[in-house]
């Protein structure tokens, strides 16, 4: 799977399905901010990158809400993420 970077955060672009499915996840399971945190973290971390506790947690609440899109949940990982 060819991925895409972006050059001024160097965070990859993920796919659409896989930053829906991240939503989907945090939206059914039915867990508190530091398990969503956790969930988040768990995403990053797969794809080579790491996020603090607190970030995560923020990140999580963000991209809960209704009628967030796979744009905005890639915007808020680009703003959080650390390249491991």
């Amino acid at each position: 799977m060819d991925q895409q970077v972006d050059v001024a955060y160097g965070v990859e672009k993920f796919s659409a399905t896989d930053l829906i499915a991240l939503r989907g996840e945090l939206l059914q399971s039915g867990v508190d901010s530091f398990q969503a945190a956790e969930i988040v973290a768990i995403f990053l971390s797969g794809r080579g990158y790491g996020i603090s506790n607190h970030e995560a947690r923020s990140v999580a609440s963000r991209i809960e809400v209704p009628g967030v899109t796979a744009e905005h949940i890639q915007a808020e990982l680009e703003r959080v993420a650390l390249v491991m």
